[in-house]
């Protein structure tokens, strides 16, 4: 005869006490489930997952983190502190934007990863890539262009820098014609 005392599930500890009866047994059964999500941080959901068999044509935007096995043609947008993963068998033919972008599978589009792009040993990325740090293990493939470091800001005081100079410039330049004649 089977016991529900016997079979316990896997990743339960057995620090419950037994039930004294049946009837007790059934109540205790439900009070055990919650404990097994208390142990996980209600602060960072699981990730989002486009599985294997899921194809999706247009723009996918989220302010999660996402995890793609799939296929997606389109454009891919997550915003805040999401997390994007290309899994093993996933293939992206899209622009690509999240906080994060880690490369497993594959991805044709321009990347955009505000913190860190990540390249694994088996991921292809074809297209531009933008990002403030990037890693790329021993058999990714990356072909384009790449703009790594932190770009906004340099950009930002070089424009600076070239509009002042420019004044600079021409302001400089009758005087220095006028000194040249003389």
């Amino acid at each position: 005869m089977w016991k529900k005392e016997d079979a316990k599930p896997e990743g339960v500890s057995g620090t419950t006490a037994p039930p004294a009866n049946s009837a007790s047994s059934s109540s205790s059964a439900p009070a055990s489930t919650p404990s097994l999500s208390g142990g996980l941080p209600s602060s960072s959901p699981a990730a989002a997952c486009i599985s294997q068999g899921i194809k999706i044509k247009g723009e996918v935007t989220g302010s999660e983190d996402l995890f793609v096995d799939g296929v997606v043609e389109g454009k891919l947008s997550l915003t805040t502190n999401s997390c994007l993963t290309i899994g093993p068998n996933g293939s992206v033919k899209a622009d690509v934007i999240a906080r994060e972008v880690i490369v497993r599978g594959k991805i044709e589009g321009k990347v955009t990863g505000r913190d860190r792009v990540q390249l694994w040993s088996t991921g292809q990325v074809t297209g531009e890539v933008q990002t403030d740090r990037l890693a790329i293990e021993d058999g990714a493939v990356l072909r384009g262009k790449v703009e790594a470091g932190r770009q906004t800001n340099k950009t930002t005081e070089i424009k600076a820098s070239a509009a002042t100079a420019t004044g600079k410039a021409a302001d400089t330049t009758p005087l220095n014609s006028g000194t040249a004649a003389d």
